[in-house]
């Protein structure tokens, strides 16, 4: 056995190193502990600092008129899972051109033998022997996976530079609202932007909404192609408003009916305000009735800009031609025209009536108002008209006094005055010869930007135009601006006919009366696939004056004109 003494000392170290162990256990918890506070106040301190940067809100991106890095770039800043690619829009390749051969130099080729005929290459063999077939050079073919993937297609003035895209086309895929307000602050920073093409885009009536709240950005815009989307809202009416600047609208097969054809007639002009820029608007392949039709009438009764209006393909009859023919021709004006007209008139024959009379120098005083006189002041003024000066009455009487002196010595002086005068007018003469021929130098000199501008003919409103009063009505002219209408395939019979025919008859004889011009009237009817018969005595009529009226018409020459 171990001696005692062995065994407290032994005792005695364990007890020491068990207390050791528990002081540096305790101390290695205070540390982990530390660690850990500082770990989550770390976390915290960077939690925090995220809270505050998710809250900040980004700055907006200035696009700089290079479509495809600002499309890119909002695309990711609106969470755009996938970005649609912008690529060039496909064009035939043109086949290879065959060069002529250029005629031989004389002299040159002389002594040198003719270049010998290159021999033709054998063709190629596939595996089975057969003829090896090139691929196409017409067209390049595509997986079917690939070709149906959506693309923005884009036109540019110059493949090279970015900020060139001039047309936007998009077709068979579905613009929501997120990206047409991409579009938003893309498209009005593009200053060669004129045609956008949305084809089958699926808009809706807040797409049609947005898209027509920039249009009147876009300083270059002329064209806007919205080709089969069929809006629930109709909301068309949107796109053609006071302020837009496109100049040709294309609404082709987007059902429209006769909803969709009030919201265009407002749109195109209305008593109080109407469209100014637009040229050219399609409607074809709608559901237009005689309704829409009277719709479209109305606005055309205030518009003046219109030229060329198509409605192919829809469900016009005869009562809706008859309204299209009584707006081109002539109309009566309903009461809140003739209030507009009254306003219209009164403010064009007192510009100045609704300003303010100037302030006197005198309005101030306390004594009398400043548009006040004194009756003193008055006479006065009235004293010194009816008194003569004394110094007119010493001259008269001096002019007077120099008539008979001069009478012996007029006589005298007559030949020398002719002389005299004969020799200042060819002198005045040489002198206008002079400023003339300068004046024309200077005219050759001139640029076009020094030229003054010519004034340009302004528009006459039409409730400004003579109106005539008849049967308790005001009656005016109808529009003459209008020089193209499609109606084929509709539902004209044998009255619209006619009532297109007393409105052409009309139109010609107003054009050949007045001598101001507001417009040469309908020149091209289309009336195809109507249900009515081509020996129609209207109908023939009416193609034998719209003949006169084509601009490349040519009488057939007459047996006295072939004989001289």
């Amino acid at each position: 056995m171990p001696p005692t003494g062995s065994r407290s000392s032994s005792r005695s170290g364990g007890s020491r190193w068990t207390s050791i162990s528990l002081a540096s256990r305790l101390r290695m918890g205070k540390k982990s502990d530390k660690a850990m506070v500082k770990d989550k106040n770390q976390s915290s301190v960077s939690q925090e600092q995220q809270d505050e940067n998710s809250s900040k809100t980004p700055e907006p991106h200035m696009c700089s008129g290079h479509f495809q890095a600002d499309f890119i770039e909002l695309c990711r800043r609106n969470n755009v899972t996938f970005v649609t690619p912008i690529v060039l829009r496909g064009k035939p390749q043109p086949l290879p051109s065959q060069v002529p051969e250029g005629k031989p130099e004389k002299g040159k080729d002389k002594g040198k033998a003719p270049p010998q005929p290159e021999p033709e290459p054998e063709p190629e063999l596939t595996e089975d022997g057969e003829p090896f077939e090139p691929p196409p050079k017409t067209y390049i073919t595509k997986g079917k996976f690939e070709y149906f993937k959506p693309t923005i297609d884009v036109e540019m003035d110059n493949p090279d530079k970015t900020d060139t895209v001039s047309e936007v086309y998009i077709r068979g895929w579905k613009i929501d609202d997120t990206m047409m307000h991409i579009f938003r602050q893309c498209w009005p920073s593009m200053d060669k932007l004129h045609t956008i093409n949305l084809w089958h885009a699926g808009l809706t009536g807040s797409t049609v909404s947005i898209l027509a709240s920039f249009l009147p950005v876009c300083a270059t815009l002329k064209n806007l192609i919205l080709d089969g989307n069929t809006v629930k809202e109709e909301n068309f009416g949107e796109l053609i408003g006071e302020e837009c600047l496109v100049q040709n609208v294309s609404l082709r097969y987007c059902s429209i009916t006769d909803k969709g054809a009030d919201s265009i007639g407002t749109a195109l002009g209305s008593a109080k305000k109407s469209n100014t820029k637009l040229l050219s608007l399609n409607l074809n392949g709608n559901q237009i009735t005689d309704v829409g039709a009277g719709h479209i009438s109305r606005g055309l009764r205030m518009n003046r800009n219109l030229l060329c209006l198509s409605m192919s393909s829809n469900k016009i009859g005869d009562k809706g031609v008859v309204k299209l023919a009584e707006a081109l021709s002539r109309f009566s004006l309903k009461h809140e025209e003739v209030v507009e007209r009254r306003r219209q008139i009164s403010e064009k024959g007192s510009p100045d009536r609704n300003k303010s009379p100037p302030l006197s120098r005198r309005a101030h005083s306390n004594d009398r108002p400043g548009s006040v006189r004194s009756n003193t002041q008055t006479e006065k003024d009235k004293s010194k008209r009816d008194k003569p000066s004394a110094k007119k009455k010493d001259a008269k009487g001096k002019d007077a006094k120099e008539d008979d002196k001069k009478g012996t010595k007029g006589k005298d002086d007559k030949a020398g005055t002719k002389k005299e005068s004969r020799g200042t007018r060819a002198s005045m003469a040489a002198d206008a010869g002079k400023t003339a021929g300068k004046s024309k130098d200077r005219k050759k000199k001139m640029t076009p930007q020094e030229q003054e501008p010519t004034e340009a003919s302004e528009v006459i409103n039409p409730l400004l135009e003579v109106a005539d009063y008849m049967d308790g009505e005001l009656w005016v002219a109808g529009n003459r601006v209008l020089i193209n209408l499609n109606l084929s395939r509709n539902q004209v019979g044998e009255e619209g006919v006619q009532a297109l025919l007393k409105a052409v008859q009309y139109q010609t004889t107003l054009t050949q009366l007045e001598s101001k011009h507001s417009g040469t009237g309908l020149m091209r009817i289309n009336l195809q696939r109507n249900p009515i018969s081509s020996d129609s005595e209207a109908l023939k009529k009416l193609h034998e004056l719209m003949l006169t009226k084509d601009p490349f018409y040519k009488p057939s020459p007459t047996p006295d004109a072939e004989a001289a």
